[in-house]
């Protein structure tokens, strides 16, 4: 989106922690971190995270973001994600933002590497995730069918996402589905998202989507025991465990603009420690 403010802005910087003792969006919530900014950030981690299973109690998410003044210096809206580092357990996720000359990559990792991939691993907003932990919608029809893909419980309604660029393959009620969406990404890539309470405007076969463009809405439509997700990556029409996908890092910043980014980064860091 865009805005054009009639009077001058000015920006300031904020830096909060979410420590993690209940869920990701009721934390950020006491840490009075505004939605625009959360969503934002489940977004940008949503290539690297998944939300429904990777978090848990003591994880340390940081976000370091802009906030609008007008010139009366009264607070308008939240702006960009500059930093955002994820701790999670052994693991340690940091992006940075960075205006890349071709300006089609916004956020990269500590080494220059766009943080965008071809897949997302949460397609879904994951600020509206269920708070529980772990916490997995049973099959109706026990465990000895094998679950061929990751449930993400959430409330019905939550906005569901184009994993990746793509064709819609299939949007229509599919069997215990329910209504059900495939995407095409390339020769040997599909996504599919079943159990949706609706499709949203415009999809159909043939539409073409664009990574991270809402495409449905959860549901608990076909064989379903509530409001979820199901969500499978299929590699060459068959069904493969998304948490084991190892999927290509994006594009990567050339020798002229890796010179700029590390002094941004470093300009980042510097703030950060001073804050």
């Amino acid at each position: 989106k865009e805005y054009i403010f009639k009077k001058p802005v000015k920006k300031i910087f904020l830096l909060k922690e979410i420590y993690i003792k209940n869920s990701l969006y009721v934390d950020s919530l006491k840490e009075e971190i505004p939605q625009e900014v959360l969503i934002d950030m489940v977004r940008l981690f949503s290539f690297s995270i998944d939300f429904q299973r990777d978090i848990r109690r003591e994880n340390l998410f940081t976000v370091y973001y802009e906030f609008l003044l007008n010139y009366k210096g009264e607070r308008i809206m939240p702006g960009n994600i500059i930093y955002a580092k994820a701790k999670l357990n052994n693991n340690k996720i940091e992006m940075f933002r960075f205006e890349s000359r071709q300006g089609d990559h916004k956020y990269f990792n500590p080494q220059g590497e766009s943080i965008r991939k071809t897949l997302m691993k949460t397609p879904i907003d994951g600020a509206r995730l269920s708070s529980g932990f772990g916490r997995r919608t049973h099959p109706v029809l026990g465990f000895t069918k094998m679950h061929k893909g990751i449930d993400f419980a959430a409330k019905r309604g939550t906005p569901i996402y184009a994993a990746g660029d793509g064709v819609i393959e299939r949007a229509n009620v599919y069997g215990g589905y329910g209504k059900y969406i495939r995407i095409r990404h390339n020769s040997q890539y599909k996504t599919a998202y079943a159990h949706l309470y609706k499709f949203a405007k415009s999809i159909k076969k043939g539409t073409v989507v664009k990574q991270g463009q809402t495409i449905g809405y959860v549901g608990s439509t076909g064989r379903s025991t509530g409001p979820h997700l199901h969500y499978e990556i299929l590699l060459n029409n068959r069904q493969i465990n998304p948490q084991k996908l190892k999927l290509p890092e994006g594009r990567k910043l050339d020798n002229i603009e890796i010179e700029d980014f590390y002094k941004i980064k470093k300009n980042i860091m510097k703030k950060i420690i001073d804050f």
